[in-house]
């Protein structure tokens, strides 16, 4: 097959496809038009919105669609949402849904991604302490920190918190991580409960702080044991499975030499006589 047919049949199969894309959707719309589909109103973003963002009258509309492909929670009236604060992001043509959005009377920006019970703390980093600025809206990181236990004269490193959220980078709360650009800023906004505050501002101010980044996925709580000099540099014993070095293996000492034969003496009377045995 040459490549002049190819292109004439990828050609027929796109025009094709538009004719039959086109025929469905002139279908849709006259049963539309004659009331042989029930349609509804639903809101949906005229576009892109950014978290943090309060949503005005000019970033939504009302579209009809059938009452089947409604999505369930969907907003129906654009008054509902105008003037509440964004949590998660929205693109354009997205179904207004209440999960993206902060409860009525929240407000906007970062108040309004703070769920009750919970509160935003700051710490300060540089390019090291935030893993070079790939700590953005949206990861979770586990606190470590640094410093001298009291009466000891050693320093000791620690886990503070484990699997915190982070909820902004200096002053950007956008959490489209697709990109996966560096966002350095010299302050991470943390996610935490109120005990986790307190101990959170207490280790900043007792050491350095450390973030480690983790993967979204990696929900573990197990407990890690603080760590000092002595500790890094004691010697470990091998873990168990751990591969060991094949030795040599040894030559057997050789077996001493036997006699050829034993002599056994007989005695007969007054005569011996001496005899000797094969081995």
């Amino acid at each position: 097959m040459n490549r002049t047919r190819l292109v004439f049949i990828a050609t027929l199969a796109l025009a094709l496809g538009a004719f039959a894309s086109a025929m469905a959707y002139r279908t849709l719309q006259s049963h539309i038009a004659n009331g042989r589909v029930s349609t509804e109103d639903v809101v949906v973003a005229t576009t892109d919105i950014a978290v943090g963002t309060r949503i005005q009258d000019k970033d939504v509309r009302v579209v009809q669609i059938p009452t089947d492909a409604v999505p369930p929670g969907s907003v129906r009236q654009t008054k509902r949402v105008v003037g509440r604060g964004v949590v998660l992001p929205i693109v354009r043509g997205e179904f207004i849904l209440p999960g993206k959005l902060a409860a009525e009377n929240a407000g906007s920006g970062l108040p309004s991604m703070i769920p009750p019970g919970m509160r935003a703390v700051s710490v300060r980093v540089n390019d090291t302490s935030s893993v070079a600025g790939f700590v953005l809206p949206g990861t979770r990181v586990d606190v470590l920190m640094t410093g001298n236990p009291t009466g000891s004269g050693e320093s000791q490193t620690i886990t503070v918190l484990k699997n915190v959220a982070v909820l902004a980078n200096g002053q950007k709360l956008d959490r489209n991580l697709l990109s996966g650009e560096a966002q350095t800023a010299p302050v991470i906004t943390l996610l935490v409960s109120p005990d986790d505050a307190q101990r959170l501002a207490l280790a900043t101010n007792q050491g350095r702080i450390q973030l480690a980044l983790r993967n979204p996925l990696d929900t573990g709580q197990n407990q890690v044991a603080a760590i000092n000099a002595h500790t890094l540099y004691e010697k470990t014993t091998p873990a168990p499975g751990a591969v060991r070095p094949k030795l040599k293996p040894s030559t057997p000492a050789p077996a001493p030499a036997l006699p050829e034969a034993y002599p056994v003496e007989v005695i007969r009377g007054d005569k011996r006589d001496v005899t000797k045995l094969p081995e």
